[in-house]
This record gives C-alpha cells, structure tokens and sequence, in this order.
C-alpha cells in the first residue's frame, strides 16, 4: 500500500510530540556577522560556504515540503543564513503556497530574514504568497546594532523594511530580538518603545547555546523573568493565552491596550515538551532538533532518484524515533553533545 495518500499521516515521536512545523534552511550565507550565530572569528573570509551543488535545488525543496505536509505539517518556515540572499527565493515561496493539507487547507509559509534586503523584496514575497513574516533585530542604537551584528549595516535599512512589508499588508509582522546581558539589554526599552502601538509584535529571545562556536556562557543569559520586570515596570502588562498549542513564544499585552509583546525563554522556560518543529538543512539533511549533532541526508536518495516511499520512509522513522529534550537537559553535563550543529546552517 502506497503510504502517501489524500489525508495526512499523523506521525508522533517517543515523547508523543506530533510533527507539525517544517523550518527550511535556503542558504548556509548571511550578509551580517551576528555574535550569537555567525561570529567572524569563525565564518570569516576564509571560510568555506556549501558549493552550489551541495545545496537543495528549489524543485528538491518542494518535493520533500510536499511529502511533510502528507505527514501532517501544517507550517513551513524559510530560513538561513539569510533566506533573502537565495537568488530567487519567491519563487520557491510561490511553489510552497501552493500546498494544501489533506483537508484541502493552504499551508502556511512563513520567512525569518535580518531586513537588509526586505525592502526591495517585500513586493515579491508578496506576490509570491508569502502568509508571515519575521525580522531580527537586536536594538536601535546604531552602534549597539552593528556591534551585536558585527557589521556596519544601518538600523534604518531594517526599519524601512519592516515599514515597506507592513504597507503590503503583511500582519502582524514579528521582530525577533535576542538578548546579551551587557551588550543589548539596555535597548530592551527603547524597542518596546518604538513597537508599542505599531502592530508589530516584539519578542524577546534569551540568547541561547547554539551551535559550538558563540562562546555561549549563562552568565550572558537575560532571563524572562528579569525581561518582563524591566519592561512592566514601564509599561504593565497582563500574559495573555497562546494562539496555538505548542507555541514557543509566551504571550504578553500592555494594559493599556497597546499592542503586545512576546517572550522566547528556551534558556530558563523549557518548552521541549511541546516542540513539534523539524529542521531541514540546506544540503538536505534533517535535524530533528535545533541542538542536534546529526542528521538524516535526504538529499543523496533524492539524487539517486529513489521515490516518495522511501523518503517518507525516512522521515517518519527520524520523527518516530526523535527523543530530543535538550533545553531540559543541558544543565547535566553527561548528557550533552560534544559538537552541536550551528544555527546558520539549520536555522533558528
């Protein structure tokens, strides 16, 4: 019996977690440094990028996205690197937006981008059927921001993209801010106070230990608790429900009614019970975690032309046997990787 059929399979791991969200990385390049992902020290220029025939053609991308949403996802989201830096990438948004669930419901795609290209393309992603959108930003002040992203970029280049994509009606749009103790969180308030009756969404990220090269130490961690108080202080805020189970953000709205905040406290607030979310690389090798050391490579029996079934094959059993809780974890040494894979490559 062929195992891809009209109604999607369901599929749960060890810990009874089904599959849900698909996080797609386009391109292992960036046009910023970020300390916490991509420090220069380590993808300098004499660091070597995938070659052109490693990575995942358009076409490969959406054959395997076909077979998740078969499985019974119902989310898919571009990342990097820098999604925008892949030549083209509308199109693979257009060719995405036209999957449907078994129950003939449209998949949501969704991109994470830094904003420095988002201006010229937000007419296309648009176009394309690009359903939400999110951007990084960790502060306002030009010199913090050029010091967390280890560029000379401009503020206002991200700014104008976010301006640019919400006049295309892109709602709500998501800035994503992660927090280093002594280095941005004195912009935690100037943020809420730019977005704060935008309509855009801010939230605050605990900088987190992944990948083996940021350097990463507790001490630098903001927790949400101290996140929350800094910001309530100023201006109050009552937690609100999350839109959706499984949601990793903890939602907040200011009292007054002004629009709401979110926080992502996978440092200190674990929500490894309820991820639902896999990650496939941009030379097509899945990661069932963002704190994995190893993946499944898809790509090779793609390239020897072996069909649906065995690739799906290979999906449900990465799922079916995925017991990764590793935000729970890594506090006891013993049970760590040695080397975890870096975010630039899987994505956030």
């Amino acid at each position: 019996m062929n195992i891809i059929s009209t109604r999607p399979l369901l599929i749960a791991d060890t810990l009874q977690r089904p599959l849900r969200d698909l996080r797609i990385s386009v391109t292992d390049r960036c046009n910023l440094r970020c300390t916490y992902c991509m420090p220069r020290e380590v993808f300098g220029k004499d660091f070597v990028f995938l070659p052109r025939a490693e990575i995942l053609t358009f076409e490969e991308i959406e054959r395997v996205a076909a077979l998740f949403v078969q499985l019974g996802v119902q989310k898919i989201r571009l990342t990097g690197g820098e999604p925008l830096m892949r030549h083209g990438v509308e199109h693979l948004i257009e060719a995405l937006a036209r999957l449907t669930s078994g129950d003939g419901r449209p998949v949501e795609i969704a991109l994470t981008t830094n904003g420095l290209m988002l201006s010229r393309k937000a007419q296309a992603l648009k176009d394309a059927g690009l359903s939400r959108l999110t951007v990084s930003l960790d502060g306002l002040s030009e010199e913090i921001f050029q010091r967390m992203s280890d560029s000379t970029a401009s503020v206002m280049t991200v700014l104008d993209g976010i301006a640019a994509a919400q006049a295309l009606g892109f709602s709500p749009i998501k800035v994503n801010m992660v927090i280093k103790r002594e280095v941005n969180d004195k912009e935690i308030i100037p943020m809420v106070r730019h977005f704060r009756d935008s309509g855009v969404v801010l939230r605050f990220i605990e900088y987190m230990d992944v990948g083996s090269t940021n350097g990463w130490r507790m001490d630098d961690v903001v927790t949400a608790r101290e996140i929350l108080e800094r910001i309530n202080s100023h201006y109050p805020l009552r937690q609100l429900d999350p839109n959706y189970q499984g949601e990793v953000a903890k939602r907040w709205s200011f009292v007054d009614g002004r629009g709401e905040i979110g926080v992502i406290a996978s440092v200190t607030q674990t929500f490894c019970h309820e991820c639902s979310r896999i990650r496939l690389s941009t030379d097509g090798k899945l990661y069932s975690c963002l704190f994995a050391s190893d993946g499944v490579d898809l790509r090779e029996p793609i390239r020897r032309n072996q069909d649906d079934t065995l690739l799906t094959r290979l999906i449900i059993d990465q799922w079916q046997h995925r017991a990764d809780r590793y935000s729970q974890l890594r506090h006891e040494a013993t049970t760590l990787p040695r080397r975890k894979i870096e975010m630039s490559y899987i994505g956030g």
